[in-house]
């Protein structure tokens, strides 16, 4: 699955450790964004009316990318092709770019750094998965 090279070995790791960290964040994102949703449209029927929402409504497209992300990892760890060091640290640096954070920037880093501000538990996990991000060794 993977070659023996301990840089390799390390980086598949963290992708992993960030991975995991990940779907907790965007599970706590969509819960978030559903309690937003519901203040400003009313409350949502079901699990079913809220999968549609998410998948097709406007409100949740900023976390559209952070799902398609989670999918590149999913795939690249269920190929059965040896992983390479190249398309693991071209996701760490896309995961980067995917949690940048901003007031005045884009739509999607506006409602996050939205979302960071009204859940302190969204802000620990960000925090985490800096942290996970930029260790180096």
């Amino acid at each position: 699955m993977s070659s023996s090279s301990p840089s390799l070995e390390f980086e598949i790791q963290r992708l992993r450790a960030i991975r995991h960290t990940l779907l907790r964040l965007h599970k706590a994102l969509l819960e978030s964004e559903r309690e937003a949703y519901e203040q400003h449209y009313g409350q949502i029927q079901n699990n079913g009316e809220f999968f549609r929402l998410v998948i097709g409504h406007e409100w949740f497209d900023w976390l559209r990318p952070m799902s398609q992300y989670i999918v590149q990892i999913d795939e690249l760890f269920a190929s059965k092709e040896p992983i390479g060091l190249e398309p693991v640290t071209a996701l760490l640096a896309q995961a980067q770019t995917l949690l940048q954070v901003s007031e005045d920037g884009s739509l999607a880093e506006q409602r996050y750094y939205q979302a960071i501000q009204r859940d302190p538990e969204i802000a620990f996990m960000h925090a985490e998965m800096f942290a996970l991000l930029k260790s180096d060794v």
